[in-house]
């Protein structure tokens, strides 16, 4: 029988972090210093803008030239023409520039600006996402396992909108640990149907409960620990999660 109920808790205290901190060391001691011990199988889920801090992922407004084409759409469309000059470096395809500017990343990630933010950056200062979530998450698993023998999954998560559903939500982009999807396939439902085809992406799910307890504001909090979730790891990882454009039902 599954377990019942899952525990989430935010790691207070996490100081503000520079270019080439270690953040999995940071952890660790953050996690002495609040008396908590990790235990097997604990997710740590982490904002992507201290990884991407950490990883000089930050860039200053000043030392940006602005191309013809990122001046052009940022004047149509009243965008900061710094964002969109990163966006579009960061991007490897413009899907749409009306309205919104959305891209596909390098890591294949569609999102609005190709993730680059000004929330929790430095002044007149941008954070792009780190270059690789994935290998990012990979090395603060493999430092924290090493100091820790523990079991764990680490989820990178990013906050983006949905182009069906408004509002934003925590998603995952990077991960370690734990296998990207959950598949019944071959489970029975209430009725006692064999379920033939059911995939749930828990990276993200788990990732948007996490989410209430980071806050995308002041709240400080870029580190959350999940609790007494069952999962289990696989070749699976974030960067699977996106649909390849031959699957995209919008392009």
């Amino acid at each position: 029988m599954s377990k019942q109920s899952i525990s989430i808790m935010a790691l207070l205290g996490v100081p503000i972090i520079e270019h080439e901190d270690n953040i999995a060391d940071i952890i660790l001691k953050t996690l002495e210093t609040s008396n908590i011990q990790l235990l097997d199988g604990d997710l740590i889920i982490i904002a992507h803008t201290i990884v991407s801090k950490s990883e000089g992922r930050v860039v200053h407004g000043d030392e940006v030239s602005i191309s013809g084409r990122a001046k052009e759409i940022a004047e149509r469309n009243g965008f900061d023409p710094v964002q969109v000059e990163l966006a579009l470096r960061e991007g490897k395809e413009v899907i749409r520039s009306e309205g919104a500017l959305i891209t596909e990343t390098r890591t294949g990630l569609v999102c609005n600006f190709s993730g680059v933010d000004r929330s929790n950056a430095p002044k007149d200062s941008y954070v792009l996402l780190p270059e690789n979530p994935d290998r990012s998450a990979r090395n603060i698993l493999r430092k924290m396992t090493n100091a820790t023998g523990v079991n764990l999954g680490i989820i990178i998560t990013d906050t983006q909108g949905r182009p069906w559903r408004k509002g934003s939500v925590n998603l995952a982009i990077g991960s370690a640990g734990i296998n990207a999807f959950k598949r019944n396939r071959g489970k029975q439902d209430l009725y006692g149907r064999t379920l033939r085809s059911s995939t749930v992406c828990q990276v993200d799910e788990l990732a948007a409960s996490a989410e209430p307890l980071m806050g995308q504001a002041d709240e400080g909090i870029p580190i959350v620990i999940i609790r007494d979730y069952e999962y289990e790891d696989g070749s699976e990882r974030s960067r699977d999660v996106p649909r390849p454009k031959s699957e995209d039902l919008f392009r």
